[in-house]
């Protein structure tokens, strides 16, 4: 795999609009080659979606989602025009990621949203494991660093693999649905219920019956 510099991915993505992380893909794909990676990205709709992202999206679906009676989902997906959320592309995609969060109980949408503190202290606890392990100081961030990735993809909705085709993730899926529909979409928000999720157990909920009856 070529050695893609910080500099070739920014300017490929000053050129094309698309996000970083698809510009690097796009290089490596494209052994280091810029012209090529600027075509890659277009076949791909990257580059186009990209441009489409800052647009307003207020129209979409509220799709509801249940799963054997045990899991439900309700999510919100919004695009541009009510035309879009009619089409079969558009509806089938918000259902994808209706039966994505059904599956893997992501906890956020991206890691923008995973508050600092809990970052700080998951970090600080998989520092510690490292440095018990007795590895040196430079290979202990790199596995902490490793981890952490790894803990984004699993709590992040965007970035969790799809679970139909694991190398492409959900944030791939939904600039995919962009290119295709010619429409900004945006996963707004969604709730995810599991029967029996924090409920109390029953003979705690007993004791304390118990003990205001003494009471």
């Amino acid at each position: 795999m070529p050695d893609i510099s910080a500099a070739t991915v920014k300017e490929l993505r000053e050129r094309t609009g698309a996000g970083m992380l698809d510009c690097k893909k796009a290089l490596e794909e494209c052994a280091g080659d810029t012209e090529k990676a600027i075509d890659y990205l277009r076949k791909k709709g990257l580059a186009a979606a990209a441009k489409k992202a800052g647009r307003t999206a207020k129209e979409g679906l509220v799709y509801s989602y249940i799963h054997m009676n045990r899991v439900g989902v309700l999510i919100e997906v919004n695009c541009e025009t009510d035309f879009v959320a009619r089409t079969p592309d558009f509806q089938q995609v918000v259902k994808e990621i209706a039966l994505q969060i059904a599956a893997t109980s992501p906890q956020v949408l991206a890691r923008d949203d995973v508050p600092a503190a809990e970052v700080a202290r998951e970090r600080e606890v998989r520092e510690a494991q490292a440095k018990a392990s007795g590895k040196p100081d430079g290979v202990v961030a790199k596995i902490v660093e490793g981890q952490l990735e790894k803990w984004f993809r699993e709590i992040c909705l965007l970035e969790q693999p799809w679970i139909r085709e694991d190398k492409k993730s959900i944030g791939d899926l939904l600039k995919e649905t962009i290119a295709k529909v010619g429409e900004n979409c945006v996963i707004r928000r969604f709730a995810r219920f599991e029967l029996g999720e924090g409920a109390a157990p029953r003979d705690a909920a007993n004791s304390d019956g118990d003990a205001a009856k003494g009471a």
